[in-house]
């Protein structure tokens, strides 16, 4: 199989050699494909497009792929093998690229992060500009042709799917040539079998290589005469010629394996059992633990626990399997794969009422794998990913096994614990509609399965579909499983950030003390789940302005939630750890907020990955606090950065990533780029208003900030009626009285002085730093502005006394609050105006 103008067969492996199957010791012939596969890949020389090898299943497309991986791996850096049958693990594969890149991201990173730093570092070509990837099972061509990177290296496809043909440079694979026949079954079969003997099977099984691979294996562990095989096969033709097989099933696949399941069901039965167990599983491989003896609670009702408790005997059946070429064996990945095509072969033999039972059983086997982790411990993370290839082919959503359920159900909420929020939306949707018809709309699992879609609908932005579905869901919940249940609780807990979103924050207080009443009643003072509820109970005073009960709560929260064997998630640890720098923040204390705020990115990064949703609260929040304490380059770069993994990982029509617009827009005015924060502001504005309705506090938040952009941009008449817009309906949402409404009176007092009304502007602002003093104290930084914006007034008043003595006043205690050097204290002491922002805080 040499080819004169390269070298063939290196014994150099990549640096990076990723999850490429094991060679194929049997790969026979193929030579001229393997010729054209090598010139096709290095004729491109600039922006390298995918090559694609396509043909029917059982042709040998995978084997091909794995002879080329290992044929030319002396000519790559790396080598990375990416299972592509179903889309949805394309990125996980990339993301565990990432890491063997040992690219700038946390071991726990999220997937959308992690596999998007992978793929730019390939099409960059940093660190290795000669790469090989390889997606098997490329049927989806639109998605995978979407990710599949160009760059300097080489992407290679292999897929039963026409349609690349026009999109990429294709490569057909059709079944052996005669010769290629007749040299696999005499290598595969040494001593055992003639030439004329390999060409009368090779006829006989249309030369098809996965079929010639189930025949040797047949004939070496049988030792049955090639015309004995022959003869069954006819029969077994005969039979599979009335049974209407599919097309896409070759006959002489079909019949090669009837022989080799019959022969393998008298050798040893019980292999047969496991084996049409694992053709419910997906194509993809199956970790080897999954058949380590059962638990307990999973051995009841199953049909291979008696099997499976004996390990000497499950190893014994899994050689079997390998020796018979039905399964391959990885013993470096320690996981077994069965090939799709004999995946459906032995399904379409089973009876109805057999496919349920089996499938059932693979189900247990999932659901015992996953039992011992949390699904939104980041530590269990790689034993649910190890387990999505076979949710959907398993189709775990038709099983009503309350054991199953409940496995899906932490599969659903280890998916948008992880990040991966449109797959559990797709899986908590079917299971919903599937349970619904076969156990009713009251049924636990359904209750449960909806409060989950609740959750993820919130987390993609569907504020209002999250709020009708868990109102009606907590009626129902109360009349159906009791006010104190467990899942009653868990949606009680969620339903306060309903009430939150909708800016509904006095009810939100009202129904979170109750929350917490009832969690502590429950499942006592200190356990995790108590601790989200205080967490969130901290978050409503927060809002209220109540900064001292939130510092308390939330401090408590954060204690309790970091001691060893808290149960408490990294994801619930971040939320109260940046609750409480947030906190420190709102009360002035700005140096202090940036420092909790930089442990509890740091942390976020570490545990959950730079891109996963707290982490990005974090990093908001962090960039607010470094703004305020006078890092306005710091804060802008954070800002930017933020805004930008927010628009690739949710998109722009998401809170958060409104919420790190607004943060930006800041950020830039801060930094003296008004006309750049103007434009992003005038573009975010009306998104606001769509997210959150024209009478939202945070929609006139939004607009308070446009006014003082609008005025610092010389539209002061503008910003003049923005702003009396904003405070009356925040005056009505919120009352006077709320720190919200006395931030945009604040700034409409400097509009109207911008305006020449400066008796107005000092009549305002009298009433609203009397309000400050009354809600935050004399010495918080938003009183101490509204002060010193009134010295300003009194002295365009001629009221110089007057302004003299507050003027003291306000700059002794901009000293002792802020120090001096402050930007803030500069401004006050200069006796120009302040202007302070509105952040949205995460709900």
């Amino acid at each position: 199989m040499s080819v004169s103008h390269y070298s063939p067969d290196s014994t150099q492996f990549p640096t990076i050699w990723g999850r490429v199957p094991q060679r194929n010791m049997n790969f026979t012939g193929r030579s001229e494909l393997l010729r054209e596969l090598h010139e096709g890949l290095l004729s491109d020389v600039t922006a390298v497009v995918p090559h694609a090898l396509h043909g029917l299943g059982g042709v040998g497309k995978t084997q091909l792929a794995i002879e080329y991986a290992y044929l030319h791996r002396g000519e790559y850096d790396l080598v990375w093998w990416i299972p592509a049958d179903q889309p949805v693990l394309v990125k996980p594969s990339l993301a565990g690229l990432a890491r063997e890149l040992r690219l700038p991201i946390s071991a726990s990173a999220g997937v959308e992060e992690a596999a998007e730093a992978a793929l730019d570092a390939l099409r960059r070509g940093m660190p290795f500009s000669k790469w090989l990837l390889i997606f098997d099972n490329a049927d989806e061509v639109d998605e995978i042709n979407a990710i599949a990177p160009r760059g300097p290296g080489h992407v290679l496809i292999t897929s039963r799917n026409h349609s690349w043909q026009g999109v990429v440079d294709t490569l057909p694979v059709d079944v052996f040539t005669r010769k290629e026949s007749i040299q696999f079954l005499t290598r595969r079969v040494p001593h055992g079998i003639t030439e004329a003997e390999a060409d009368e099977l090779a006829e006989a099984l249309g030369d098809l290589p996965l079929a010639l691979e189930q025949a040797g294996a047949l004939q070496v562990e049988t030792t049955i005469s090639v015309k004995d095989y022959l003869r069954l096969l006819e029969e077994q033709t005969t039979r599979l010629l009335g049974t209407n097989k599919p097309a896409d099933y070759p006959l002489s696949m079909s019949a090669a394996w009837t022989l080799s399941v019959q022969q393998l069901t008298t050798r040893m039965p019980v292999a047969v059992e496991l084996l049409r167990c694992c053709a419910f599983f997906g194509p993809e491989p199956i970790p080897r633990d999954l058949f380590d003896r059962l638990p307990a609670e999973f051995a009841e009702g199953s049909r291979l626990a008696e099997t499976l408790a004996d390990p000497i005997l499950t190893s014994r059946i899994l050689r079997e399997l390998g020796r018979y070429a039905l399964v391959k064996i990885d013993s470096s990945s320690r996981t077994i794969q069965i090939h799709r095509l004999v995946q459906a072969l032995l399904r379409d033999e089973l009876p109805p009422d057999e496919r349920l039972s089996l499938r059932a059983e693979a189900h247990l086997l999932l659901a015992a794998a996953a039992a011992p982790y949390e699904p939104d411990d980041t530590a269990s993370w790689p034993r649910y990913s190890s387990l999505l290839g076979h949710i959907t082919p398993s189709q775990v959503d038709r099983n009503d096994d309350p054991r199953i359920r409940k496995f899906t159900l932490s599969i659903i909420r280890y998916l948008y614990s992880s990040g991966d929020f449109n797959f559990a939306q797709m899986l908590a949707e079917r299971c919903i509609t599937q349970w619904r018809a076969d156990s009713g709309d009251d049924d636990p699992s359904v209750l449960s399965a909806q409060r989950h879609q609740a959750i993820v609908a919130r987390e993609l932005g569907n504020i209002t579909r999250s709020f009708e579905q868990n109102q009606r869901l907590l009626v129902r919940m109360r009349e159906v499983l009791g006010e104190d249940h467990e899942e009653t609780l868990l949606l009680i807990n969620s339903a306060g950030a309903d009430l939150r979103f909708r800016g509904d924050f006095a009810a939100a207080l009202e129904h979170d003390l109750d929350s917490l009443r009832r969690h502590e009643a429950v499942f006592g003072p200190e356990h995790r789940r108590t601790l989200r509820a205080m967490n969130n109970l901290a978050l409503d005073y927060l809002l209220l302005g109540d900064y001292s009960k939130a510092l308390e709560l939330q401090s408590t929260t954060f204690r309790l939630q970091r001691r060893p064997g808290s149960g408490a998630s990294s994801m619930n640890v971040l939320s109260s750890w940046n609750g409480l720098a947030r906190v420190m923040r709102l009360s002035g204390k700005y140096r202090e907020a940036c420092d909790l705020g930089e442990d509890a990115y740091e942390y976020g990064v570490e545990q959950l990955g730079a891109e996963h949703p707290w982490t990005l609260r974090a990093a908001k929040d962090l960039a607010i606090a470094k703004r305020r304490d006078a890092k306005a380059d710091e804060s802008l770069r954070l800002a930017l950065r933020t805004r930008d993994q927010q628009l690739r990982t949710v998109g722009e029509h998401h809170p958060d990533t409104l919420a790190a617009g607004l943060c930006l827009a800041n950020a830039q005015r801060a930094s003296g780029e008004t006309a750049e924060a103007l434009a992003l502001l005038e573009e975010l504005t009306p998104r606001f208003e769509t997210m959150y309705g024209e009478d939202h506090p945070f929609k006139y938040g939004c607009d308070t900030n446009l006014a003082l952009l609008l005025r610092v941009n010389r539209r002061a008449e503008e910003a003049v009626a923005r702003d009396r817009e904003a405070l009356d309906g925040l005056d009505r949402r919120l009352t006077r009285d709320h720190h919200f409404t006395l931030t945009c009176a604040i700034n409409l007092a400097s509009d109207l002085a911008a305006i020449g009304e400066h008796e107005e502007a000092r009549q305002l602002g009298e009433d609203t730093l009397r309000r400050l003093r009354e809600l935050l104290g004399p010495d918080h930084p938003l009183t101490l502005a509204a002060a010193a914006n009134l010295v300003v007034d009194l002295v365009r008043l001629s009221a110089r006394d007057e302004a003299d003595a507050l003027h003291a006043d306000t700059m002794r205690r901009y000293l002792e609050v802020l120090g001096p050097g402050h930007p803030d204290v500069d401004v006050a002491e200069q006796r120009r105006r302040l202007d302070f922002d509105f952040d949205p805080p995460v709900l």
